[in-house]
């Protein structure tokens, strides 16, 4: 639970020297930081300058800024986990920007007016991507607004991998993810469905391209030996998912066990309960403070009627009949047995284990190495060892969310056009991240965090969206709660705070400008400015910048 602080004004430092004399020792500079939240973000968006676009109800432009690094607001509205918020300085104020509900705002609402962006020319160079999942995607949109000819191959009958099969679609409604990705198509990008990869070099080769990009993801299910003797059906989650995510409905009967803490898990019960499930019980190894699942998610499952039975360890299964260990963890968190058993009864049992990447087919491919989990082996430029082949998402060593793939597909993408084009890619150098106690707030809009509408528990028996969206103007209000962290936005305090008028405006967008001959270096424009975009620079010479009378 968040503290609001209630008294913001600064503390004076009476270590750093406030007088001004006759000669200045230092002078106002601007500059730019990094603010927590661009920082935090896997997709790399510049996340305080499309807020800045939306505050000022420009949601077009603030849309084309977005998709500039990340082609699907609609669907990270809805799944990213948002560590931009964690990461938000406004968090030690009230509550974070709710920067998700935003996003997903502008998203639906270029789906609503059919915002697109237009081709590039065409470079002639050709990129094979094996995989329709998030980074494929994501890859292809950026190597396409590069100019470069793009085909993606799907071993699926749909295009959208995990987003498509992994994520129920009362968290992504499929309309809203076929519209997204169906973008893909405006820009010249061609999806071949139900074309599975064998021999990547020979397909490279055939079909004339010039770099190939692996995006294949994590689909096949991790598995664990469980004695089982004439078990009760058994699942996986992930197929489960899969074939829900299909039309299917699986028969799980009434009651069902799901073995697992992961947010997969938290789906996969959620499922079942929607499939008919009286009862959907989770058994996790350890406590809810060591929850894989993020702690919405455990909390919208607990709200649709599941449990969880905590520090529990499946040992087999006879029948119908599971039994389970009871676990205690160690001071590190770590789960160890008890020896104490306990027999629980039910219809179907669904592994959540976590899933791995099928990279069998790459075995024989020159250069390419393996880490000890079986995901490939990638250089910084996400190149393998076999030239002109790349890899990037869930089948590279990475921490596997639906954003962290979406800019792997971004950066890998930035450096297959450098390849492409005999250079190599170089990121600009990062500037500072401004925390908090970098902010001078003795005045700030107290406003909290706008609410988005949820479907009612009793309502949630179906496969409809549970998550409602803000309309425009809660959105503009989330947007303006933003802090600009680091960034001038032209508020004026320091132009009004100066004694000696030594501060000129240089008109909108174009910030302020310090006169020299005027300023004496007394340091209130920098303690006037509430997001740290100016810093006192001191004199290379002090001698030489005497305070002239205009200035006194």
């Amino acid at each position: 639970m968040n503290i609001r602080i209630e008294n913001l004004s600064p503390a004076v430092d009476l270590t750093r020297r406030q007088a001004v004399g006759p000669v200045r020792t230092q002078h106002p500079v601007w500059h730019h930081l990094l603010p927590p939240c661009n920082d935090a973000c896997p997709a790399g968006e510049d996340i305080q300058g499309w807020l800045a676009l939306a505050q000022a109800g420009r949601y077009e432009a603030a849309w084309r800024r977005l998709v500039a690094d990340n082609p699907f607001p609609a669907i990270h509205g809805r799944v990213c986990y948002h560590p931009c918020e964690t990461a938000c300085n406004r968090g030690s104020l009230d509550s974070a920007v709710s920067v998700h509900a935003v996003e997903r705002f502008l998203g639906d609402l270029a789906i609503e007016h059919g915002w697109a962006v237009s081709p590039a020319p065409a470079t002639g160079k050709r990129v094979l991507i094996v995989g329709a999942g998030p980074c494929g995607l994501s890859a292809a949109w950026h190597l396409a607004q590069r100019g470069h000819a793009v085909e993606i191959r799907e071993a699926g009958p749909v295009a959208g991998g995990m987003l498509h099969f992994g994520i129920p679609a009362y968290r992504l409604p499929r309309d809203v993810l076929n519209r997204e990705i169906g973008r893909l198509e405006t820009l010249g990008i061609r999806i071949v469905l139900n074309h599975k990869v064998g021999d990547v070099l020979v397909e490279k080769t055939a079909g004339g391209f010039d770099a190939v990009l692996l995006a294949i993801g994590a689909q096949t299910a991790r598995h664990i030996d469980i004695p089982a003797r004439d078990a009760a059906q058994v699942f996986d989650a992930v197929s489960l998912l899969r074939a829900t995510g299909t039309g299917a409905r699986p028969e799980l009967g009434r009651r069902v066990i799901v073995y697992g803490g992961g947010n997969t898990a938290m789906d996969a019960a959620r499922t079942a309960r929607r499939l008919g499930a009286e009862e959907a019980l989770i058994v996790y190894y350890r406590d809810r403070e060591h929850l894989g699942a993020l702690p919405f998610e455990a909390e919208e499952a607990l709200e649709e009627g599941v449990r969880i039975r905590w520090l529990s360890s499946i040992k087999d299964v006879d029948g119908q009949s599971i039994r389970v260990e009871k676990m205690r963890l160690d001071d590190a968190g770590r789960p160890h047995p008890t020896g104490e058993y306990e027999t629980l009864e039910a219809d179907s049992l669904i592994l959540a284990l976590g899933q791995q990447t099928d990279t069998g087919f790459l075995r024989d491919v020159p250069g390419v190495e393996f880490a000890p989990d079986g995901t490939v082996i990638v250089g910084d430029d996400f190149q393998t060892g076999c030239a002109g082949l790349f890899a990037g998402g869930d089948m590279t060593p990475a921490n596997r969310t639906v954003t962290t793939a979406t800019g792997h597909g971004k950066r890998a993408a930035r450096h297959i056009d450098a390849w492409l084009n005999g250079a190599s890619f170089a990121p600009p150098p990062r500037h500072a991240i401004v925390g908090f106690d970098a902010l001078h707030l003795p005045l700030y809009s107290d406003a909290l965090q706008s609410a988005q509408p949820m479907l009612p528990v009793a309502a949630r028996g179906g496969f409809d969206e549970v998550l409602g969206s803000l309309d425009e103007r809660a959105a503009r209000h989330e947007a303006s709660r933003c802090l600009s962290c680091g960034n001038c936005y032209e508020c004026d305090n320091c132009y009004a705070a100066c004694p000696t008028g030594a501060i000129e405006r240089l008109g909108p967008t174009r910030g302020y400008e310090v006169n020299l001959e005027r300023c004496t270096g007394c340091a209130v424009c920098f303690e006037q400015c509430p997001c740290h975009a100016i810093d006192m620079a001191p004199e290379a010479n002090a001698t030489a910048n005497p305070i002239t009378e205009a200035a006194r």
